[in-house]
C-alpha cells in the first residue's frame, strides 16, 4: 500500500497528527513534538483500515542557562596589588546592554569591541561562559523515522514523502511579503524573525527582498515614531552579516528616524543614539557601506552625541567626516560640538580642535561670521581662549570676526562678543586681561587700541580698566591721548555704559597736561570736571591748579585758588602753601617778603612747614638783595629750630611730608645766600 504525500496531509485534517522535526541552519534547536493516540497508550505506532496513524508522545524543552558566571578572578583571591574582580553578569545582563554599552564592556574585557550588536553579545556571552543547553524529557521517546518505516512495512504499506521541502518556507515568506505591503511592520517583523529562526539554512536563506520589504515598513513615518527602530536595527545587522547590499535612501532614513529630541535622542523612549549608532555600524559593514550615509545623516548623529555631552565621541564622528570621507558638514553641526565642549570644564582643548576641523573643511575664519552657525562657532573658541587664558587667540578670533562681510549694520565680532551671556563675559575678560598685560609692558598704543575696541564690540570697560590705560599714557607723557580717553569715559557715562571717572583721574589727567605744558588742556579737563562731577575738586586738584600758577608765578591767583579752598571747605594742606610760596620763588620774579608771609600765614592754619618749604623759601630768596638775605637768615634759623625739636621729639608721619631736616639741597641753598652776603658786604 503506497501513501501519498496528500493523503497524509489529508489525514492531518482529522484526529491523527504527523509532526516532521525541523531544523535551522544558523543555530541548533529543537522544536516540541507531540503525537497523541485516543485509542492506544502503547509506544508503537498503528495504522488502522481508516488510515489512522498514531505515534507515543515526544516532548522537548529547551531553556536558557541564566546561571551566573564564578571565574577564578571572582573566586580566587587576589595577589598584591590585583585589580577587584568585574561584576558578575547574568544572560538578560549581557542581553539588555546597549549599543555602547557592549562596546565599552568589550573593550574592559580585552575584546574586540567592532561588530554588530548580536556579534558583541555573543562575544560577551561566550567569555563569561554562558551558553544554551537544551534539556530532553526521556520519558516518552519518539519513534525514529527507521521505526515508522518499519512500522509501516510490516502493515503492508510504503511511506513516500512527495511534500515540497520548501513549502513551510514559501508559506511564511509569503506571509512576510503580505504583511509588509500592507504596512503592518509588526507583522511582518514577528513572520520575518520566524523565517530566519526556523525555516532558514544555509543552502535556503531569506532573500534580500524579504529584507527590504520589512525594512520599508519598518521605516514608514520616521520608523513609525522610531518605535520601528529596533526591528529595523536587526534588519540592518542581518543583511550586513549575509553581505547583502542596503539602499542609500532606506539606510539615510533608518538612522535619522532613530534620533529624536528627547533623553538620550529618543523619540518618547524609543530609538535614540544607541540604536543609531548600531545602524551606522551595520551600514558600514555592509557592501560599499562607506558610501551609504550622506553628511546629512552624520551630521545629525554628531548634533545627538554632542546635545547628550558624549563630546568624545561626536568629535571622533565629525573627524571621521572630515578626514575620512572629506565631508564638508553644515557650520551648525560644528557649532553644536563646539557649544557643549565650551559649556563643559576641561573640554577647551575640544573646542579648539573644533575649530580646526572646520578649516580642514573649507571654513575661513575671517567668512563664518556672517551667518549665526559661524558665530556661535566663533564665540565658543572666544570661551575655550579665555578658560585657556590664551589671549591672542582670543583676539584673533573677535579680528577673524570683525572681517567678516555681511553682518550690516552690524560687526561680526560686536555680534559674537554679545551672542550670549558666557560670550561677553569671556570678551570683556579677555579684554581686560591683554589691557593689563599691555600696561605692564608699559605698550601705551596697543592699551589704548584694545580699550577703543571694546565699546565697539558692546563690552562695557570697568573702571580699573579706564584708570589703568590713563596711568599708562599719563606715565608716558601722552596728555592728548589721555585727554581723548577721558572724554570717551566720560561720553559712555552719560550714556548710562560706564561710571563717571572720579576725581583721581581728573587729577591724573590734569597734572600730566601741566607736565606737558599743555595750558589749554589743563583748564579744559577743569572745565570738563566741574561739569561732569559738579564739584570744583578735591585737594590735589587745587594742588595742581597752584602748580599751575605758580609756574607761571602768580603769587595773587595762587592765593585767590587758596582762599577758593577755604570757601569749598577743603584745608590747605603743606603741598598746597609750598607751592604758593613756589610761586615766590619764580626766576625773574622772586618775592621772599611773601614766602616769609605765606610762611607765617600756615603756621597760623596750624600747618607746618617741612625741609620742602623752608627749601622753596630759602630759594625764593636768592635774588641779589641784602633785604631778601637778611629774611633767608630768619627762615634758615626758624628751620634750625623745628629741626631741633624733631629731634628732640622725634617725627611721626612721612619723612617726605613731616620732616624739617636740611637735606642737601638745603647745604647748597645756605651756600649760597652765604655768598650772596658776601658779594652784597663788598659793595
Amino acid at each position: 500500500m503506497r501513501i501519498s504525500n496528500s493523503w497524509v496531509l489529508a489525514m492531518a485534517a482529522t484526529s491523527v497528527s504527523i509532526i516532521t522535526p525541523t531544523t535551522s541552519g544558523f543555530q541548533q534547536r529543537q522544536q516540541q513534538q507531540r503525537a497523541s493516540s485516543s485509542s492506544s497508550m502503547s509506544s508503537m505506532t498503528h495504522v488502522s483500515m481508516s488510515g489512522r496513524v498514531c505515534s507515543s508522545s515526544m516532548r522537548i524543552s529547551a531553556t536558557m542557562n541564566e546561571a551566573t558566571i564564578t571565574t577564578e578572578a571572582a573566586t580566587t583571591p587576589n595577589d598584591v596589588g590585583d585589580a577587584p574582580a568585574r561584576k558578575v553578569m547574568t544572560y538578560a545582563d549581557v542581553n539588555s546592554l546597549t549599543f555602547r554599552e557592549l562596546q565599552r564592556e568589550c573593550k574592559a574585557l580585552g575584546l574586540s569591541a567592532i561588530g554588530t550588536t548580536s556579534a558583541l553579545r555573543g562575544r560577551l556571552l561566550n567569555h563569561h561562559g554562558l551558553e544554551r543547553v537544551v534539556r530532553v524529557d526521556v520519558t516518552t521517546p519518539a519513534a525514529s523515522a527507521a521505526e515508522i518505516e518499519e512500522i509501516c512495512s510490516t502493515e503492508g504499506i510504503t511511506f513516500c514523502d512527495e511534500s515540497d521541502p520548501d513549502y513551510d518556507f514559501k508559506i511564511v515568506l509569503s506571509g512576510v511579503m503580505q504583511k509588509s505591503s500592507r504596512g503592518h511592520w509588526k507583522s511582518a517583523t514577528r513572520k520575518l524573525k520566524t523565517l530566519v529562526n526556523k525555516h532558514s539554512t544555509p543552502d535556503r536563506p531569506v532573500p534580500r527582498e524579504a529584507y527590504l520589504a520589512v525594512l520599508e515598513a519598518c521605516a514608514a513615518d520616521r520608523l513609525n515614531g522610531a518605535r520601528a527602530s529596533e526591528p529595523a536595527r536587526k534588519i540592518l545587522e542581518d543583511m550586513a552579516t549575509f553581505g547583502y547590499e542596503i539602499p542609500h535612501d532606506l539606510a539615510n532614513v533608518c538612522v535619522t528616524s532613530a534620533l529624536g529630541e528627547g533623553n538620550g535622542a529618543t523619540h518618547d523612549g524609543f530609538g535614540g543614539i544607541d540604536a543609531a549608532l548600531a545602524m551606522v555600524h551595520a551600514i558600514e559593514m555592509s557592501p560599499g557601506g562607506t558610501n551609504i550615509l550622506d553628511d546629512a545623516t552624520y551630521s545629525r548623529l554628531v548634533t545627538s552625541l554632542a546635545r547628550e555631552r558624549a563630546i568624545e565621541e561626536s568629535i571622533l564622528v565629525l573627524r571621521s567626516m572630515v578626514v575620512e570621507r572629506s565631508f564638508t558638514p553644515p557650520l551648525g553641526t560644528f557649532a553644536d560640538v563646539a557649544k557643549v565642549a565650551s559649556q563643559s570644564v576641561g573640554h577647551e582643548s575640544d573646542v579648539i580642535q573644533v575649530l580646526t576641523y572646520a578649516k580642514a573643511a573649507g571654513y575661513e575664519l575671517d567668512n563664518i561670521a556672517a551667518v549665526d552657525a559661524g558665530r556661535e562657532l566663533l564665540a565658543s573658541g572666544v570661551i575655550a581662549a579665555e578658560r585657556m587664558d590664551n589671549l591672542a587667540l582670543g583676539l584673533r578670533l573677535l579680528t577673524a570676526a570683525a572681517k567678516a562681510k555681511g553682518c550690516a549694520p552690524d560687526s561680526g565680532d560686536d555680534l559674537v562678543a554679545t551672542s550670549s551671556s558666557a560670550a561677553q563675559r569671556a570678551c570683556t575678560l579677555i579684554h581686560k586681561r591683554a589691557i593689563g598685560k599691555a600696561c605692564e609692558e608699559n605698550n601705551w598704543k596697543l592699551a589704548v587700541k584694545l580699550l577703543e575696541l571694546m565699546p565697539k564690540r558692546g563690552l562695557s570697560p570697568a573702571t580699573s580698566v579706564w584708570r589703568k590705560v590713563l596711568s599708562t599714557c599719563c606715565k608716558n607723557e601722552k596728555s592728548r591721548k589721555a585727554t581723548a580717553i577721558l572724554l570717551d569715559w566720560i561720553t559712555l557715562a552719560k550714556e548710562g555704559k560706564a561710571e563717571k571717572p572720579p576725581v583721581s583721574v581728573f587729577n591724573t589727567v590734569v597734572n600730566t597736561c601741566e607736565v606737558c605744558g599743555e595750558e589749554e588742556l589743563t583748564v579744559k579737563v577743569l572745565d570738563i570736571m566741574r561739569d561732569t562731577l559738579e564739584v570744583e575738586g578735591n585737594i590735589i586738584t587745587f594742588n595742581i591748579a597752584l602748580k599751575r600758577l605758580a609756574k607761571a608765578g602768580n603769587i595773587a591767583g595762587c592765593e585767590g585758588i587758596l582762599i577758593g579752598m577755604l570757601n569749598e571747605g577743603l584745608e590747605p594742606n603743606v603741598v598746597s602753601y609750598t607751592t604758593t610760596i613756589g610761586a615766590c620763588a619764580k626766576e625773574g620774579a622772586k618775592n621772599p617778603a611773601m614766602a616769609l608771609t605765606w610762611l607765617q600765614r600756615m603756621r597760623m592754619r596750624n600747618v607746618q612747614p617741612n625741609f620742602h618749604t623752608y627749601n622753596t623759601a630759602l630759594a625764593a630768596c636768592l635774588d641779589g638783595k641784602l633785604e631778601s638775605t637778611f629774611i633767608g637768615a630768619k627762615i634758615a634759623t626758624e628751620m634750625l629750630e623745628d629741626a631741633e625739636k624733631e629731634l628732640a621729639c622725634g617725627l611721626k608721619g612721612s619723612v617726605n611730608f613731616k620732616s624739617t631736616l636740611p637735606d642737601a639741597y638745603t647745604k647748597v641753598l645756605g651756600r649760597s645766600l652765604m655768598k650772596q652776603l658776601r658779594e652784597l658786604a663788598q659793595w
